[in-house]
């Protein structure tokens, strides 16, 4: 037989494209269409529904940026289409290329029932099967005018990302209002031929079952008038019933398809049109499950429920109900898929609690997976949360995006820095937004890595990122591909489903141990400096609301702010979103992220003022009130008392211009340039610098990445850097015993102070950049006099250790990574540490001298200028603090960490307030005293073991205690764990290192 296959394949596409396509909707009437433009923000329903309309023709140009247009649609049905199933088709300017990027809409009745959503896949609203001839027609479409900021050049700066900037003109064309005839056997024809040409696409040119399927596809071409294609589309699909109907083979992958519609919470487009995004989504698949009823949706980030819950209640209404049919599934248990790499440990572990808690509340139902598909790499510190919130799984499929390295396995165990083993799934398809496409579905068989000993993979199904959800067109092709062969076989399933089934078929999987790294996307450890720093600040400003306000309640009957607690964490974790954390957002969403960190610090700022307060008393004694779960200043941790200073700092010139400052612990060299050239362990007689090098370095990179500017820094940016030893000013700083720097550059300013506190062995370096410069990235040098292979990096709840070298394409990919409050260097019998309080993007590498002598450098990120998708990324004025601590354990590591991060707040009052709880271990650290979520008055503890040892502590409570439990992270006892003896107040506690505890403390 001659080969005609490209023939036969290329009349496929054209046929499809120029015919049958277009008989879908083979009759169609205009409709009647009139707007109303609400002049600002989105207005409630009914305001809309009511509001005076003008008429609007298609064709007209419509939709400021970011504006909301509300579109009145009627018609009458002709007699003539009595008995036939009609839908109104209501294109409002799409690019089908850009589901979830464009403009949207919600339809809704008159009496303001929601319908469903239109997007650039989903341009139909059904309105009878069968319709009755007269029937009148009218529907309201609240449409959003978002604008398209990532176009077909996908990184150009735009001022769109922001309502300040994004002017008025109008950015879409009104392109179809109709009413039409829905031909469903053109509709089923179309279906059979994409997803059997789709297959045959993909199976080898040699099968036989492609060129059966070429055959077929042949056959029902002939038997399609392309004059009548509705006449002859039944003949045309009795030709493909035979191939259509062949079952898989047994040994065929086997996909569990999820609904799906990964939701950006914020990302190229602004937190409040996220809400309607939401219930668009929500609309629409509630709507499918309706008429699909094999189909499952699943829907995670507990937040974006809320806001149907609370801003659309009527699509809520519906949602329970598919909620209750075990059909619309919460997924994930996290308030939202935030970044897993800064959060730090007490922010991770809420977002389980507050995401559990509102799914248990709600539906009464309680998840046993993770579920963050698009998340940007997953910290070492995660397993062990995950475990203690009572969850058992991971879902991601980003580390596909890696550029360097590929991720061995597809379905494993993923061992934590505690030993935590979370099994964990990345689905083969490589995609969160999967289609059903015949390449998607072979694509996860061919790459699928546990052949042989596994067989299951998951595929969420569904337009995402901007919403949209699943189609009836995904949902019709996964009908066909249930048992088909030559593909894999795909049954919609819940996501507990999957997991339980690739478990048991796989029960001891490989093992990944440490972080899972995404080689990419770096640079979201320092895009939006602003965003970071106010995360950090608001992270530790919750810790000690909740310690003074729990400390204040049991000793003074303070009340308790459970309310506005429980609000303002929920804000926070809201923007450790994974798209506003990481500095990756439009300018709009970091603008309001500023905004709302600042009214979060005043908000808690009177908290914490008021419980201590309340703790103090009245009176002229002055107290230093210490948070940190360390003492300091002879303050013990958690209690206030007058503060013990010793030793005092001193500076002194230097013939060469600079100077010397010296505390007694640390003598630190600061050069006529302001770089330091010497740090002096005056103790253990050890220099910090290394010979020849100096610290303090500002240096300048040119930074402009392939593509994913906010996201990616390249590893190409280090062939070219400015190292700032230029210094307009080193002068003594106003108190005489400081050392103050000025540079300039470019059109920036950098003003530095560098301390040396009495008693303390730590060169503290403060530093205020005044921001102007384009597509650089500005780095903080400290090259180190010391030798090691590896340096470990704060996570949750511990430590991570990460080599200096790059003896591999693995740890070569690693050259930005991510750290909390430190990074520590050690040799056997001497360390180092740097200390931050609100950056986390950081790199060290290590040089042998000439002397033999090893330069471990740590650099510390400070700044980025990308333009796109904010062009005004990071402009302005910036204020850091980091420290350099000679000669430091890992201990002192975290014991600087929290000191950095915790300023010391004082105020007069009666006399010495003790702590609420203490522990006699200075391993052992607490990261929460709080009271019960649920009202009880008990009190709540978290710590873990923080120096990677075994650990024995006692915890002395300071107030009667009736009983004591271990429990989860939502604060429920742990049926598998026996309960410590209490003892007087005291509580003995046995860790492994790294171990996270968390006791529930019953008041007498």
């Amino acid at each position: 037989m001659h080969d005609d296959r490209t023939l036969v394949e290329a009349r496929l596409r054209r046929v499809l494209d120029e015919r049958i396509r277009p008989a879908v909707y083979p009759e169609s009437v205009p409709l009647e269409v009139a707007v109303w433009h609400a002049p600002g923000e989105p207005v409630p329903v009914a305001e809309g529904l009511a509001a005076d309309v003008e008429p609007v023709t298609v064709g007209s140009r419509w939709g400021a940026p970011w504006g909301t247009s509300w579109f009145r649609v009627t018609g009458t049905v002709p007699e003539a289409w009595a008995g036939r199933t009609v839908e109104a088709v209501l294109d409002l300017g799409f690019d089908e290329n850009m589901p979830g990027f464009q403009c949207e809409g919600l339809v809704y009745r008159p009496d303001g029932t929601p319908v469903k959503g239109l997007n650039p896949r989903n341009q139909w609203v059904r309105i009878g099967a069968p319709v009755q001839g007269g029937e009148e027609v009218r529907l309201h479409v609240e449409a959003a005018s978002n604008p398209v900021v990532m176009d077909y050049r996908p990184f150009t700066p735009t001022p769109l990302g922001d309502l300040e900037t994004a002017g008025s003109d109008p950015q879409y064309t009104l392109t179809r209002m109709d009413l039409a005839v829905l031909d469903e056997t053109v509709w089923h024809l179309v279906t059979d031929l994409e997803v059997l040409g789709e297959l045959m696409a993909e199976l080898p040119v040699d099968a036989p079952r492609r060129w059966e399927i070429l055959r077929a596809v042949e056959r029902a071409l002939d038997a399609v008038d392309l004059q009548d294609v509705g006449g002859t589309a039944e003949q045309a699909r009795s030709h493909l019933t035979d191939v259509l109907a062949a079952p898989a083979v047994p040994s065929a992958h086997r996909i569990s398809a999820v609904g799906h519609a990964h939701i950006d919470s914020a990302w190229l487009w602004p937190l409040r049109e996220t809400v309607r995004k939401v219930a668009r989504t929500a609309a629409n698949m509630t709507a499918l499950l309706d008429d699909e009823p094999d189909f499952v949706f699943a829907m995670s980030q507990a937040q974006q429920w809320a806001w149907v819950k609370e801003h659309r209640p009527e699509v809520w209404a519906r949602v329970k109900k598919a909620v209750a049919e075990g059909r619309f599934v919460p997924a994930g248990g996290m308030w939202v898929e935030s970044d897993t790499n800064m959060p730090g440990s007490e922010a991770m572990a809420r977002q389980f609690v507050h995401g559990k808690r509102f799914f248990l509340d709600e539906f009464g139902v309680e998840n046993d997976e993770a579920w963050l598909p698009d998340t940007f790499g997953f910290a070492a510190g995660l397993p062990q949360i995950i475990k203690a919130a009572g969850s058992r799984y991971l879902l991601t499929q980003k580390i596909s995006w890696s550029r360097t390295n590929r991720f061995p396995h597809h379905t494993f165990r993923w061992e934590g820095i505690d030993g935590t083993r979370i099994f964990t799934h990345f689905p083969p398809v490589d995609t969160y937004n999967c289609s059903m496409r015949g390449a998607e579905i072979a694509h996860a068989v061919r790459n699928f890595k546990d052949k042989g000993a596994a067989r299951h993979s998951l595929a969420p199904t569904g337009w995402g990122d901007g919403g949209g959800g699943t189609t009836r067109e995904m949902v019709a092709k996964a009908a066909r591909l249930r048992d088909l062969e030559g593909s894999a076989t795909v049954t919609w399933e819940t996501p507990s489903a999957f997991f339980a089934k690739a478990e048991a078929e796989n029960p001891e999987p490989p093992v990944w141990v440490g972080e899972l790294y995404l080689e990419l996307h770096r640079a979201t450890l320092t895009s939006q400096a602003g965003t970071k720093q106010g995360n950090r600040r608001s992270e530790h400003l919750l810790r000690e609301a909740e310690l003074w306000a729990a400390t204040a309640a049991v000793r003074t009957g303070f009340p308790y702010p459970y309310a506005d607690l429980d609000r303002i964490w929920k804000t926070v974790l809201l923007h450790q979103f994974h798209d506003i954390l990481p500095g990756s957002s439009i300018a709009w969403v970091h603008r309001e992220a500023r905004a709302t960190y600042a009214r979060v610090a005043d908000e808690l700022g009177g908290i914490i003022d008021a419980a201590q307060r309340a703790l103090a008393g009245e009176g002229s004694v002055p107290l230093l009130f210490n948070a940190a779960p360390h003492t300091r200043s002879g303050v013990p941790a958690g209690g206030a008392r007058p503060a013990e200073m010793s030793g005092r700092t001193t500076r002194a010139e230097r013939p060469d211009g600079g100077h010397v400052l010296d505390n007694g612990l640390l003598r630190v060299g600061v050069d006529a340039r302001g770089l330091v050239d010497s740090a002096l362990d005056l103790a253990a007689g050890r220099e910090t610098i290394a010979p020849g090098r100096t610290g303090n370095l500002l240096q300048l990179h040119q930074d402009l990445p392939n593509m994913w500017d906010a996201w990616d820094v390249d590893e190409f940016y280090r062939n070219t850097v400015t190292d700032l030893t230029d210094a307009d000013e080193v002068t003594p700083g106003d108190d005489g015993v400081t050392v103050r720097i000025v540079r300039t550059f470019g059109a920036s300013r950098v003003t530095q102070v560098l301390s040396l506190p009495p008693g303390e062995k730590r060169l503290v370096v403060d530093t205020e950049v005044d921001w102007h410069e384009t597509e650089k990235f500005l780095k903080l040098a400290f090259p180190l006099d010391l030798h090691t292979d590896r340096y470990a990096s704060e996570t949750q709840f511990g430590h991570f250790f990460r080599p200096t070298h790059t003896n591999t394409s693995w740890e070569a990919a690693k050259f930005e990574a991510c750290n909390h409050r430190f990074v520590h260097l050690q040799e056997p019998d001497w360390g180092v540490a740097v200390v931050n309080d609100g950056t986390y993007g950081h790199d060290v590498t290590r040089a042998v001298r000439g002397d033999g002598g090893t330069t471990t450098t740590v650099r510390v990120s400070l700044l980025r200028a990308p333009r796109f998708p904010d062009p005004e990324t990071d402009q302005g004025v910036h204020r850091f603090r980091h420290a350099l601590v000679p000669g430091a354990s890992i201990g002192d590591a975290v014991r600087e960490g929290w000191r950095v991060n915790l300023p010391e707040r004082r105020l007069h009052g009666a006399g010495e307030v003790a702590p609420l709880v203490t522990v006699d271990r200075d391993s052992v650290v607490v990261t929460a005293v709080k009271l019960a979520d649920d009202g009880s008055g008990d009190v709540v503890v978290r710590f873990h073991e923080a120096h990677g040892a075994r650990a024995r502590a006692t915890l002395t409570a300071g107030f009667p205690v009736a009983g004591v439990e271990v429990t989860d992270l939502l604060e429920r006892p742990l049926a598998d764990t026996a309960p410590p003896a209490v003892d007087d107040g005291r509580i003995t506690v046995r860790l492994r290192p790294f171990e996270l505890m968390t006791l529930r403390l019953k008041r007498a």
